[in-house]
């Protein structure tokens, strides 16, 4: 698919590797459906630089686990364009789970934010691409949902759940839309961070050096603009898969 004139719709688009994705599309000529949950500021930065590559973007603030505030969200983004041909489903939670401090509300919060929340985007989004005759779907994983990190469970169990998820819908909303999900490694660690912390995750991956937004985002645009990939996760971790 080509990315110029295209409607993208980016979830937790204001910050971090959504940004990245964000205003990769927008440097290809898309135009922007930016959500936010709480970083308006961050989200009107992203807005501006949009506009400044071309494009008529919109800003949208919504809580992806929440049914009420998807239909928003998504009424917005067709009440802009009128259509939407690619869904990034980047809002996360990450923050660590101790086995023993784990609790039900942590459990609860991390499904419904990491894998509930791209559901609800898929189920709706997917039957208005259906209806259009095309679209991609991008889900951003983790490589911890293939090798799960003990600190970090539900975490781990979302992004396992979302790879499912991304399978899944691959073949139910197929031959006209594309679902596929990339699986960072160590892109952007936790601001809590040690140096300490960091030497060791550089040690863990084979390229020497920690992985950027921008790696993300260049695998995103490969897969909306590749068109017989489905159901593909893409691995982008400097090889640290592979230890």
């Amino acid at each position: 698919m080509e990315i110029e004139g295209k409607v993208a719709l980016v979830t937790g688009a204001a910050r971090r590797v959504g940004r990245a994705i964000a205003l990769a599309l927008a440097e290809r000529g898309a135009e922007l459906v930016i959500h936010y949950l709480d970083s308006e500021r961050e989200a009107q930065e992203v807005l501006a630089l949009a506009k400044q590559a071309g494009g008529k973007p919109v800003a949208v603030q919504g809580d992806v686990s929440v049914s009420a505030d998807v239909n928003r969200i998504v009424a917005t983004a067709l009440q802009a364009f009128g259509r939407i041909e690619i869904l990034v489903n980047n809002a996360a939670i990450f923050y660590r789970t101790p086995f023993e401090k784990l609790t039900e509300e942590d459990w609860d919060l991390f499904l419904d934010v990491n894998l509930k929340g791209p559901f609800l985007l898929c189920r709706k989004v997917g039957e208005i691409m259906i209806r259009q005759g095309r679209g991609k779907i991008i889900n951003l994983a983790d490589v911890a949902g293939r090798k799960v990190w003990a600190e970090y469970i539900p975490y781990s169990v979302s992004k396992a759940g979302l790879i499912a998820l991304t399978q899944g819908l691959a073949k139910a909303l197929a031959p006209a839309v594309q679902v596929n999900a990339i699986a960072p490694g160590a892109v952007l660690l936790p601001d809590s961070t040690t140096p300490d912390e960091r030497e060791r995750a550089i040690r863990r991956i084979p390229l020497d050096r920690l992985g950027s937004p921008e790696d993300i985002a260049r695998a995103a645009v490969y897969l909306i603009e590749s068109d017989f990939i489905t159901g593909e996760v893409l691995t982008v971790d400097g090889g640290q898969h592979l230890l």
